[in-house]
């Protein structure tokens, strides 16, 4: 690793955050950009070397992390106005790791390599305690100079890092697959405790008998504590899995490819966003199911 090696964050979200906190413990240089202030003052007081709505030093980067929402917002980041792809160094490599459709991650990569820059396109998943530990896990596709650019980042943030192939849009290809099986495991989950709720199981012993049982899953684990606490602060909002299924459905149409469990999920997703429950916590889905009691929820 260089003497000093430099790495941007955008977007300090619940993992945004927790993977630039990591790279400050392995002794990165770290700047955060978030519209958040706040935010950009808790990085600062973590240790980062600067944080706040842009980047100035972005000429000096050796690497810029993308954990923003959504393709148009990377794009925004990198190619809008004041954006950061026109003020990176040639050789600097930006990682992609939003999860993001194949074609997105093609165009951004072919932008950015036609700028000298080396891509990794390179969704993550983990959550964010394990985005704090420096454990998350990496599905990357990209050339293998990208992958060694960005070495001091991977080994800083990740437990795991899987090398797809060199083919760019492989790495989100596998990301949507994986959010398939999440997305299906949350809205599954709360369909058995809406049930449990409807039969009258206190959640929590419904809860307590699938986390020991067969049928538990980490999703549910997870997810559903937020249902028996009746707390829907979000950590993972409900409008994050309308558009990761969103995408998931584009995948499999894409491919002509029949996924019944993934456009079930995804209509439990948008119903819930649609009633107004979309900035909770994704756990919140179970809110759309009627004639039942939720903890937390007024007598």
């Amino acid at each position: 690793m260089p003497e000093k090696y430099s790495v941007c964050v955008v977007g300090l979200g619940s993992m945004g955050m927790g993977v630039a906190r990591s790279c400050i413990k392995a002794g990165l240089v770290t700047y955060g950009v978030d519209l958040d202030s706040a935010k950009c003052r808790e990085l600062v007081e973590a240790g980062a070397a600067g944080a706040g709505a842009g980047c100035e030093q972005a000429g000096e980067l050796d690497a810029l992390v993308l954990l923003v929402v959504n393709a148009k917002q990377c794009k925004a980041v990198l190619f809008g106005e004041n954006g950061l792809a026109d003020r990176l160094k040639p050789g600097a490599v930006v990682m992609v790791s939003s999860t993001i459709s194949a074609n997105d991650a093609k165009e951004i990569a072919g932008k950015l390599e036609q700028k000298k820059l080396n891509v990794l396109d390179a969704p993550v998943s983990g959550g964010a305690v394990k985005a704090n530990a420096g454990d998350i896990t990496v599905m990357a596709a990209g050339k293998i100079e990208a992958f060694d650019r960005l070495a001091p980042v991977l080994d800083a943030v990740a437990g795991k890092v899987y090398n797809i192939g060199e083919e760019i849009g492989l790495g989100s290809t596998v990301k949507i697959i994986h959010q398939l099986l999440a997305g299906v495991h949350i809205a599954a989950g709360a369909e058995a405790m809406a049930l449990a709720a409807r039969a009258n199981i206190p959640l929590d012993v419904m809860y307590d008998v699938v986390t020991h049982a067969a049928g538990n899953s980490w999703m549910f684990e997870n997810r559903m504590k937020h249902v028996v606490d009746g707390d829907y602060s979000p950590k993972s909002a409900v409008d994050i899995f309308v558009k990761d299924l969103g995408l998931v459905n584009q995948t499999g149409l894409a491919l002509n490819f029949p996924l019944p469990l993934a456009a079930t999920a995804y209509t439990m997703f948008a119903n819930a966003s649609n009633a107004g429950f979309g900035k909770l916590d994704d756990s919140a889905v179970i809110k759309t199911f009627s004639g039942i009691k939720l903890p937390g929820q007024d007598a």
